[in-house]
């Protein structure tokens, strides 16, 4: 694994390198993936999960995120 050296212009004390990782895309894919689904789920039920689309029947989804459709901006009423 790389690393990138920086300096830290900001402190008072005798500058100490400040030492990043470096990721590199390969090994972020599959987080960057299961972000990217896990936004998406929720997306999709604050967003979409009622009537002609819901996956589940009734109003139980809608009541759990019906406050954060609302936060969000999308019509529920």
């Amino acid at each position: 694994m790389a690393h990138v050296h920086v300096q830290d212009a900001t402190a008072s004390a005798p500058a100490r390198p400040l030492v990043l990782p470096v990721v590199s895309l390969r090994s972020a894919a599959p987080w960057l993936l299961l972000a990217v689904v896990l936004v998406g789920l929720v997306g999709y039920f604050v967003g979409a999960e009622q009537g002609a689309t819901s996956v589940f029947a009734g109003n139980a989804v809608h009541e759990w995120v019906h406050d954060a459709r609302h936060l969000l901006g999308f019509p529920c009423h």
